[in-house]
């Protein structure tokens, strides 16, 4: 069917990253806004299809809230800037990132291609609905795989129109893609994309478009696909860069907290522990990235608005990815639950490292039996809505008495969980590794019957029957059969 508008727009303008969890999976938090252009004729409608163009292995969707602007904006201020817009509606900025090396940044052939930009089914009224109040839900074959709100934005809608209208008019028609939150990945042929966009009771119907398979192959006079390893994890919605390498994390798995948080100090830094939880399993050694979830003290004329359905601690559990810890400030309230077996399932399902919360845990035998590693401060029955709202993600957290961003390394063991600051990952393995050497030589001597004075820490007087150690270690490992 024909896209809701009518008549063809003057532009169509895509924000690259605007939602807290969108910006975690790419590993930076942008400071303004960017953008790009998508061509009038990429607008399509509902049932419409997704043509993935042959020879392309990486066909994206990204549900969005699309604004429509119904009045001239030219360097209109932010408190005015909600006045000219006139619709808003659900849409896809779909696009092949098979083709993104061909145009990095513009992301022309990559998003522009026709059809890439479902809209639609129906408009909202904009004076109808509250701009900070959206709920964005996109399905994959009946699955629901993303579902944020627009009080989560990095720059609201208003900063947007404002911003573009400082150097370019902004024409009746025109259309503004507003971002996509965490969740997008990858589509193929015979798969179904529906994507809604609800304000109160009023609804956009499901925006429902079919990934199709183009009946011929591209001609072969311009750039043609490639799957880049960086395209393809920014397809599939994780860093491109990302902090914990293979490497990184096997060393860290085998270096204790209390390593860590020895070289930490001798760095200067103290409040890297984080204070107060336990493990349910300290068996289990936990490496991860951070990904953040706060409580808000009970407001109860809120918890209505914020706590119920897919409130932030949902997303926060949909969105966790491979590798992450999701990290939880409950301002170390201990008499209620922030976390029960259900949705710890959820995480270690989604592939999740960890769990730490400075709050209470729920079902906690059923939580002991999952290989997860789950950190709390304490075990109590009631629900959430008890002492919090859960109000926002992927931001700074304090958890523990410990400051947390997004993108922090966490290691946890038997004995707690420490934070380490990205930046210092590889002096802090190599110091440690070290550390730990030292450490196993000593215990030996120990065990022995050696004193300690002089030993430990290792004194000069040490320091040739520790290097004649670690040769003999050396040796017994190249002679040990492969």
């Amino acid at each position: 069917m024909p896209h809701p508008l009518g008549t063809r727009p003057g532009k169509v303008v895509a924000v690259h990253l605007n939602y807290r969890g969108r910006a975690a999976e790419r590993g930076r938090i942008p400071d303004q806004p960017s953008y790009f252009l998508k061509p009038a004729t990429s607008l399509a409608g509902s049932g419409d299809p997704l043509l993935r163009p042959r020879g392309c292995e990486l066909m994206g969707f990204e549900g969005e809230i699309a604004l429509v602007i119904g009045e001239r904006a030219y360097q209109v201020p932010p408190q005015r800037a909600w006045e000219h817009v006139a619709w808003v509606t659900a849409a896809n900025d779909a696009g092949v990132y098979d083709l993104r090396y061909a145009d990095r940044g513009s992301n022309l052939r990559s998003k522009g291609s026709d059809g890439f930009t479902p809209i639609g089914p129906r408009l909202l009224d904009a004076r109808t609905i509250e701009p900070d109040a959206l709920r964005l839900r996109t399905w994959v074959n009946g699955e629901l795989v993303q579902d944020d709100t627009s009080d989560t934005l990095l720059f609201d809608f208003a900063r947007l129109v404002a911003d573009l209208s400082r150097t370019i008019t902004l024409e009746p028609g025109d259309v503004i893609l507003t971002g996509t939150p965490s969740g997008a990945s990858v589509v193929e042929p015979g798969d179904v994309v529906e994507i809604e966009v609800t304000g109160g009771a009023q609804s956009t119907g499901r925006l429902t478009n079919t990934v199709v398979e183009a009946d011929s192959a591209l001609a072969g006079y311009g750039a043609m696909p490639q799957v880049l390893a960086e395209d393809k994890a920014a397809a599939f919605g994780v860093a491109v860069v990302p902090t914990l390498t293979v490497e990184r994390r096997a060393a860290l798995t085998g270096i204790s907290v209390a390593t860590l948080a020895s070289q930490l100090r001798k760095r200067g830094f103290n409040g890297f522990f984080v204070d107060g939880v336990r493990p349910t399993r300290p068996e289990l050694k936990m490496v991860g990235t951070a990904r953040t979830l706060r409580y808000l003290p009970l407001r109860e004329d809120l918890f209505a608005r914020y706590g119920a359905g897919m409130n932030a601690q949902k997303r926060a559990i949909e969105s966790v990815l491979p590798g992450e810890v999701l990290v939880m400030d409950a301002r170390r309230e201990a008499d209620a639950g922030t976390l029960g077996d259900i949705l710890a399932l959820r995480a270690l399902k989604r592939g999740a490292a960890g769990i730490v919360t400075d709050g209470g845990l729920r079902d906690s035998a059923a939580v002991s039996g999952l290989d997860l590693p789950v950190y709390s401060s304490s075990v109590h029955v009631a629900v959430l809505g008890r002492k919090h709202v859960p109000w926002d993600t992927d931001v700074p957290i304090a958890c523990g008495n410990t400051l947390v961003q997004p993108g922090d390394v966490l290691v946890g063991d038997a004995d707690g969980v420490i934070v380490l600051p990205p930046h210092l990952l590889d002096e802090l393995i190599t110091d440690a590794r070290e550390q730990e050497l030292q450490e196993a030589f000593i215990t030996e001597q120990v065990a022995a019957g050696a004193s300690v004075a002089g030993l430990y820490p290792l004194g000069p007087d040490w320091q040739s029957a520790y290097r004649a150690w670690l040769d003999q270690r050396i040796d017994n490992r190249m002679e040990s059969p492969a």
